[in-house]
C-alpha cells in the first residue's frame, strides 16, 4: 500500500492543475509507480476528465491507477440527500484499489466552483481525513495584494486546523509576478512550521492558442500558415483606419476584421513580412464576407492562419474573448511553462522529504529523460545552438527556456531568426541571438583561430571568413568560455559539427580519439552503446579509448559501468584477427583502468542474458549484466542500435560525443524537437563537470 497526498483548493480558481502536474512530475522521478485520483470530477464522464487524460498520456499511467470517481452531479445528489458517507465510501474504495498498485498517489480535490464553496471545502477536508492523507493546500492569489494573500493563507490554515486535517505544505498560486518578493515577506510563518511556496501567474498558460479558438468557434481556415499552435496574446478588432489600426497592433494579436476590409488584410500582411513590425497570431474574417479575389492569393502566403466566420464582427470578438486555455489541454508549450514555474518556485527536496517514498527499483525511459532535465536545471549552463535557421531548433529553444532548463544562445541573423520564429508562432523572448557576421566577438575569434591554425597556413583574412560559419563561431564560443557547450547537426553533417572541435578544442589529455555513445533507454534500465556514430574501424588502442570514455559517460549519467567488449566469440572459444583485436583492446582497458568491470571478447547474448552467461562465462562479473557495450566497428554498432531501437521500442538518445576538452554534441539531421531538448540537457550536464556557470555576455 502506497502513501498519498491530497491537493485541496481553499479558494476558487486556484489553478491547482499546475500543482497536480508539478507534483506528478516530481514524484515520477522519485517513485516507480505513481497514481492519480479525482474523487469528484466536473464533467459527466470520469474517464474524460481533462487532468486524468493529460496525466495518463504524459506519464504512461494505466486507467486502473489514473482515474476519476463520481461526477459532480452524482456527488451533489448524494449531498442533497444527506448521504455524505456514500461519497466517502466510494472514494475510500477507489483510492484503496489505486494505492494497492502504487508507491504514491496524488488525490486532487474538487474545484470549489459550486454555489456553496463552504460545503465543498468541508467535503475535501472530510475526504482527506477519511483517506488518511496530508493536504497540500492551494490558495489563489489572483487579484490579491500581498497583505490580502497573507490573510488568505492564515484563514486557510485555521480552517484546515479546525477540520483536523494534516497540513503538508501550502501553495500560493497565481500571484502577481511583480509582487513576488513582497508576497514572500507578507506571508507569516504558521505555528506548524509547514512551508509555503509562492508561484506567479503564468500568462502563457491562460492564453488560448489559435487552434483552440478555431475549434471553439468551428472556424473554417481559408488561407495562410497551417501552424495553429500559436498563443493568442490579445484580440484586436479592426474597426478603424489602417494607420490607426497598425499603431495598435502588437505581436501575437488575433485580428478580427470584416471580410471586405482588404486594406486591413494587406496591412497585416505587410506588418508580418517586415521584421521591425509585429506578426499577428492569426486573422478571422467576419460577417461571412469573402475577401476580394485579388487579395486572396496574397493571403495564401500569409505567415499566420486566416479563418472565416459567418458571425458579425462583434459576435465573433465576443466569442473569441470567452475562449480559455488550461494546462490540461496538453499543449506542450503550456506544460513546459507550468513545469518551469514549478521548478523555479517549489523546493521539491524540502516538500518530498516530508514523505516516506521508496527508492525506485527501475529506470524507465520517461524517468531518465525527466531526470536529465532536472540535473541540467540544477546548475545553470549556457548552451549555444548554431542553427538558428532550423525551426526545430527554435521550437526546442522555446521549450527549454519555458522549462527553465538552461541559458541559450542562438546563432544567426537576428532579423531572419525572429522572422522564422514569428511565422511559426515561436516565442524567443529571453533567449540571446548572436549574428556571427555582426558580432563584436568575430574579430577576437578570428585572431584566436588564426593563432591556433597558423601552422596550417591560415591567415587573418581566411580566419574572418571561417568565423562566419555557425559551427566554427559556436565552437569558438565554447573554446573561449563565452558559453559552456554547443549542440549542432540538425541541418548539418556530423563532420561539420566535429571538425571545428578537432581543430582547436582538441581531445582531453590522454585521449587519442573522439567517439560517441547512444544512451539506450530500455523499458526498465539504461544501456550505453559505443561507438555507433563516429569511428568506422577503430584499432585496438582506439577501442580501448572508446571503452574507457564510454564507461565514464555511463557513470556521468547514473549508469554503473560494466563493460562488454563485443565480438562474434566469447572468451577463448574462438580466434581470428577481429577477435584477437578485441581481446587485446580488453587487456589495454584492464591495464589502464583496473577499477573497471570489463569483459571481452564476449557475444551480445552472453553479455545481457544471465542464463547464457552462466554457461559461457560463469565466473564473470560482467557477463549477463553488462551495461556498456563496445562494438568492434561502426557498421556493427550503428546497425545494432537501430535494430534494437526499432524492434524493442527502446528510446535512443544521442549520439553523445565524448573525449573532447569541452562539451560539444551532434544531432541527427532527422532529429525531433524532443531529441534537441534531450541533447541540450545532456550537454549542460557534461558542462557541469567542467566549470562554474557561465555568465559572459556579448559586448
Amino acid at each position: 500500500m502506497g502513501t498519498g497526498i491530497y491537493i485541496s483548493a481553499t479558494t476558487a480558481g486556484s489553478g491547482k492543475s499546475l500543482v497536480s502536474l508539478g507534483l506528478a512530475d516530481a514524484l515520477h522521478r522519485r517513485a516507480d509507480k505513481i497514481g492519480f485520483f479525482r474523487p469528484v470530477v466536473a464533467g459527466t464522464d470520469p474517464e474524460q476528465d481533462p487532468t486524468v487524460v493529460m496525466l495518463r498520456r504524459m506519464y504512461n499511467l494505466a486507467p486502473e491507477v489514473c482515474r476519476g470517481g463520481l461526477t459532480q452531479g452524482q456527488a451533489r445528489a448524494l449531498l442533497a440527500a444527506g448521504q455524505r458517507e456514500e461519497i466517502d465510501a466510494h472514494a475510500v474504495a477507489a483510492y484503496s484499489q489505486i494505492a494497492a498498485q502504487c508507491d504514491v498517489v496524488i488525490v486532487e480535490g474538487t474545484d470549489l466552483t459550486g454555489q456553496n464553496a463552504a460545503v465543498e471545502f468541508d467535503l475535501n477536508a472530510r475526504l482527506a481525513n477519511n483517506l488518511g492523507l496530508p493536504i497540500l493546500a492551494v490558495v489563489s492569489a489572483r487579484g490579491l495584494t500581498p497583505a490580502e494573500a497573507a490573510d488568505a493563507v492564515d484563514v486557510a490554515r485555521k480552517e484546515l486546523a479546525a477540520a483536523r486535517c494534516t497540513l503538508l505544505a501550502m501553495m500560493v498560486n497565481r500571484a502577481d509576478p511583480a509582487s513576488m518578493a513582497e508576497m514572500h515577506t507578507a506571508i507569516r510563518p504558521g505555528a506548524s512550521g509547514k512551508p509555503v511556496y509562492v508561484i506567479p501567474e503564468i500568462d502563457e498558460i491562460g492564453r488560448p492558442t489559435v487552434a483552440e479558438v478555431a475549434a471553439a468557434l468551428s472556424l473554417q481556415q481559408l488561407a495562410g500558415s497551417a501552424e495553429l499552435e500559436r498563443d493568442v496574446a490579445g484580440i484586436k478588432v479592426a474597426a478603424m483606419t489602417v494607420g490607426n489600426f497598425l499603431h495598435m497592433l502588437e505581436v501575437g494579436d488575433l485580428v478580427i476584421v470584416p471580410g471586405d476590409r482588404a486594406d486591413v488584410m494587406v496591412a497585416c500582411l505587410a506588418s508580418a513580412f517586415s521584421p521591425e513590425f509585429p506578426v499577428p497570431s492569426g486573422m478571422i474574417l467576419s460577417g461571412g464576407l469573402a475577401p476580394d479575389p485579388n487579395v486572396l492569393p496574397f493571403l495564401a502566403h500569409a505567415p499566420f492562419p486566416v479563418f472565416a466566420s459567418p458571425r458579425d464582427t462583434f459576435s465573433t470578438a465576443q466569442s473569441v474573448s470567452l475562449v480559455r486555455s488550461e494546462i490540461h489541454s496538453g499543449q506542450r508549450r503550456k506544460v513546459a511553462a507550468a513545469l518551469g514555474a514549478w521548478a523555479r518556485n517549489v523546493d521539491e527536496g524540502e516538500l518530498l522529504a516530508r514523505m516516506a517514498l521508496p527508492r525506485p527499483a527501475t529506470m524507465t525511459p520517461l524517468r531518465f529523460l525527466q531526470e536529465l532535465i532536472e540535473r541540467a536545471r540544477s546548475q545553470r549552463k549556457n548552451i549555444v545552438l548554431p542553427e538558428g535557421n532550423d525551426i526545430r531548433v527554435l521550437r526546442a529553444a522555446e521549450i527549454l527556456h519555458r522549462r527553465d532548463v538552461c541559458d541559450l544562445t542562438i546563432l544567426g541573423a537576428e532579423k531572419d531568426v525572429r522572422e522564422l520564429a514569428a511565422s511559426h508562432g515561436v516565442d524567443l523572448s529571453g533567449i540571446a541571438i548572436v549574428d556571427p557576421a555582426s558580432s563584436a566577438w568575430r574579430e577576437e575569434f578570428a585572431v584566436e583561430y588564426q593563432r591556433l591554425r597558423a601552422h596550417k597556413g591560415i591567415d587573418l583574412a581566411r580566419a574572418r571568413e571561417v568565423m562566419l560559419e555557425g559551427s566554427y563561431f559556436g565552437t569558438m564560443m565554447v573554446h573561449l568560455g563565452k558559453v559552456d557547450g554547443m549542440v549542432s547537426g540538425a541541418a548539418h553533417t556530423t563532420a561539420n559539427t566535429i571538425r571545428p572541435a578537432l581543430e582547436f578544442v582538441k581531445t582531453k589529455p590522454g585521449v587519442r580519439i573522439v567517439s560517441s555513445v547512444f544512451l539506450m533507454l530500455m523499458a526498465d534500465r539504461v544501456l550505453v552503446y559505443g561507438d555507433c556514430a563516429v569511428n568506422p574501424e577503430p584499432n585496438e588502442e582506439q577501442l580501448a579509448d572508446i571503452a574507457i570514455a564510454s564507461a565514464e559517460t555511463a557513470a556521468q549519467f547514473g549508469v554503473a559501468p560494466r563493460v562488454a567488449m563485443l565480438s562474434y566469440s566469447t572468451g577463448g572459444s574462438g580466434s581470428g584477427a577481429a577477435v584477437d583485436e578485441v581481446r587485446r583492446a580488453t587487456e589495454l582497458v584492464k591495464a589502464a583502468r583496473p577499477d573497471l568491470a570489463v569483459e571481452g571478447p564476449i557475444q551480445y547474448d552472453a553479455a545481457v542474458d544471465a542464463s547464457i552467461a552462466a554457461s559461457k562465462l560463469p565466473s564473470s562479473a560482467v557477463a549477463g549484466q553488462a551495461t556498456v557495450f563496445i562494438f568492434p566497428d561502426l557498421n556493427t554498432g550503428n546497425n545494432t542500435y537501430k535494430a534494437v531501437q526499432q524492434s524493442s521500442g527502446a528510446v535512443a538518445v544521442g549520439p553523445v560525443l565524448q573525449g573532447l576538452n569541452k562539451p560539444i554534441n551532434d544531432l541527427s539531421r532527422g532529429c525531433t524537437v524532443e531529441d534537441i531538448v534531450n541533447t541540450v540537457a545532456i550537454t549542460a550536464i557534461q558542462a557541469q563537470a567542467q566549470t562554474a556557470p557561465n555568465t559572459q555576455k556579448e559586448s
